[in-house]
């Protein structure tokens, strides 16, 4: 009878060790599904802020910048003068964007603090083999549902990272501040910048390899859910 019950108590411990990679794969799952679904609260909004530039050798004045965003993916940003360095894919800004909206595979990959706040790290993989996004890493506040911080790895422009940080429009999920840095070898500067060299040209990649692009925004004014014309983003 012992021998029985101790069978009956190794099988169980089996099968519940058994379960615990789906049982954390569908907890990440909800993790994720959630803040998703706070950011879903906004249909669409327009930001004003101002935006610094830092990318390798150049060195750009801060301008006042305004963002129109709609969903599910319409992004515009607009800068006042002076010179506006993004990424290519520079909707990637975009705080929507960093959960990918087709199917994925959520993975747990600990715990860390960011900016004096605990974080889960959650890693998405996506299931389309020709997907554009290889890799996103988000470091989420599981407390208050906010994304601290984001790592995605791309086919075409190589890996960029986003921090956020968050103040009175934190209950939407939108950030008062997002500093975005990238390698500056894998994206295009624009048309009259370092010469005119074109993105292609080698002697523009060897100047630029190793450097970090840095483009921060700080927000100071949101107007969420009033409605905004598609023609905005033409």
């Amino acid at each position: 009878m012992h021998l029985f019950n101790t069978r009956k108590i190794v099988v169980a411990l089996c099968f519940f060790l058994s379960s615990l990679p789906f049982a954390k794969a569908q907890e990440m799952n909800s993790l994720v599904a959630k803040v998703k679904a706070k950011l879903d609260l906004v249909n669409d909004y327009t930001a004003e802020g101002k935006m610094k530039t830092d990318v390798a050798f150049i060195k750009a004045p801060i301008g006042r910048v305004k963002v129109f965003y709609k969903r599910p993916n319409k992004f515009k940003l607009q800068r006042d003068g002076g010179i506006s360095i993004l990424p290519k894919g520079g909707i990637s800004i975009n705080i929507g964007s960093m959960i990918m909206s087709d199917g994925f595979l959520a993975i747990d990959a600990g715990e860390t603090v960011v900016a004096n706040t605990k974080t889960r790290i959650v890693k998405l993989l996506p299931n389309a083999d020709n997907s554009e996004i290889i890799l996103s890493t988000l470091y989420i506040d599981e407390a208050n549902l906010l994304i601290m911080k984001s790592v995605t790895t791309t086919r075409a422009s190589g890996t960029y990272e986003m921090e956020l940080s968050y103040g009175q429009f934190a209950k939407y999920g939108l950030p008062d501040k997002v500093l975005f840095s990238f390698n500056a070898k894998d994206y295009k500067l624009p048309k009259g910048i370092t010469l005119e060299f074109e993105d292609t040209d080698q002697a523009t990649k060897n100047r630029l390899k190793g450097k970090k692009g840095r483009v921060e925004i700080t927000y100071t004014a949101y107007s969420i859910n009033k409605g905004i014309a598609d023609a905005v983003f033409n």
